[in-house]
């Protein structure tokens, strides 16, 4: 049997400054999820921290744990490996005034 995954796109070409989330997405089928967060253009200012939050019905949200730095540089990716989630996840970030950065985010779920 194969296993069964998914790839989906939770932010595209949306500028994330200050506080921002990504949307949620529904995941309690799966085992395993990895977060990859892209930056599509060149970040300002110092690179923000992501998180993963994680939620019983995809409007109260928690700290997973998982934590990264934000790219850096125009294409450069940050990533996030999380198994144990229940059942929505998605990312938080947290940049500094001023800062901003445009990105995709991808989440990919494996049975």
């Amino acid at each position: 049997m194969l296993p069964e995954n998914i790839t989906a796109i939770v932010t595209r070409n949306e500028t994330w400054t200050g506080t921002t989330a990504s949307e949620p997405f529904e995941a309690g089928w799966a085992k395993e999820a990895v977060f990859f967060v892209r930056a599509l253009k060149e970040p300002s200012g110092t690179p923000g921290k992501g998180s993963v939050e994680i939620s019983p019905d995809g409007i109260h949200w928690i700290a997973e744990g998982t934590e990264f730095t934000l790219p850096a540089a125009r294409d450069a990716i940050a990533v996030a490996r999380i198994t144990h989630f229940g059942n929505w996840l998605r990312v938080r970030a947290q940049l500094d005034d001023g800062a901003h950065c445009t990105v995709l985010v991808t989440l990919h779920l494996k049975a």
